[in-house]
């Protein structure tokens, strides 16, 4: 799905009515959906991290207050609020801990804070495991009972969904697939957490800017080079567009991604033996609507086939996911839904 949405009207909608945000960085995405995952109202806004947890906690609440009147709904009508945010953070304990996106709101309680402004009750969650509740809910996951979803970034997410289970772990770090080692030699890479040898450091958006700019230096020679001559810097969306026009180092450096993309799923693949394995984010390459996306995907699948145990390689989907940039906020929904449908359980 893209940032421009289709709204389902009110009058078509399937009671009851969950809310999701998916707070980032930059921004804050709230929105409405019904209890069948459809869209009824979208509301995007600056988060200002600089001005502060609570600031922020307001400007969350407010978010959700204005997609429930663009709804057409009233605050008693929403059954369920899902907060997904990035981490670290203290899930059970509603609180963030030190968050690299989220710069001076370190152990903010922000669930019981969004809570108090916005007049409801919080299901909080991590980002990347709210994206993979969306696409387990009612994207390319839909059909299975186990999927992985991996949001190829700046960094690596990853959010894994059992049945209805969401695999936060005891210390609410579960899902800390991009800081797995996949080289322990001495020479291996640095990830941007100071660590050597992690996933994140060979697969993510800054991997392939900084190993692009290393072959450059060594003299490769590459259409980039003029590019770059002109103004414009190495980035993921450059060595794509390089690579669509037949520059041999662009492809090289992503036919590469791909497989150290594959020697983590591998390594996803032999621990939980998902259904499925989706790559979501803004590092897809054009996924399946671009050449390159699909050459991308069938040199990851390729590189599992080689590395996994067939019976994982044979009956695991590898694939692009479906819901974009909407994946977090109606993870979030269906995080709430999951929430309340416990909590109807329990009155029953």
């Amino acid at each position: 799905m893209s940032e421009v949405h289709e709204f389902l009207p009110l009058d078509r909608a399937r009671a009851p009515f969950f809310v999701g945000v998916d707070l980032g960085g930059t921004n804050i995405k709230a929105g409405v959906v019904d209890d069948l995952g459809r869209i009824l109202s979208w509301h995007q806004t600056l988060t200002h991290v600089e001005r502060g947890p609570e600031a922020g906690a307001r400007r969350i609440a407010a978010a959700i207050h204005k997609a429930i009147r663009d709804a057409g709904l009233q605050l008693s009508q929403i059954d369920g609020v899902g907060l997904g945010s990035p981490g670290t953070m203290d899930i059970p304990g509603g609180r963030l801990m030190v968050p690299a996106n989220l710069k001076g709101w370190d152990y903010f309680p922000i669930r019981d804070r969004v809570a108090e402004h916005a007049g409801m009750p919080i299901t909080f969650a991590n980002d990347a495991t709210a994206a993979a509740y969306g696409e387990f809910w009612i994207g390319s996951g839909r059909d299975f009972h186990s999927m992985i979803l991996l949001t190829l970034g700046t960094g690596i997410g990853c959010g894994i969904v059992i049945g209805e289970l969401l695999l936060d772990g005891e210390h609410s770090h579960g899902g800390e697939f991009g800081h797995t080692i996949i080289d322990s030699t001495p020479g291996a890479r640095i990830c941007a957490c100071g660590q050597p040898g992690h996933f994140e450091a060979y697969a993510s958006a800054t991997a392939v800017t900084k190993r692009t700019r290393e072959a450059l230096d060594a003299g490769r020679a590459s259409t980039l080079l003029e590019r770059i001559a002109h103004g414009a810097e190495v980035s993921p969306k450059l060595v794509a567009e390089e690579a669509e026009k037949g520059d041999s180092l662009s492809l090289d450096i992503i036919l590469e991604t791909a497989r150290y993309l594959a020697i983590g799923m591998v390594n996803l693949m032999h621990t939980i033996d998902p259904n499925g394995i989706l790559m979501g984010g803004a590092m897809t390459f054009g996924g399946h609507d671009s050449e390159l996306g699909r050459r991308f995907l069938e040199e990851t699948r390729a590189e599992v086939r080689r590395r996994a145990y067939a019976v994982c390689s044979e009956n695991t989907v590898i694939d692009f996911a479906t819901l974009g940039g909407d994946a977090g906020f109606i993870g979030a929904a269906g995080i709430g839904r999951a929430d309340y449908l416990k909590r109807q359980l329990l009155k029953s």
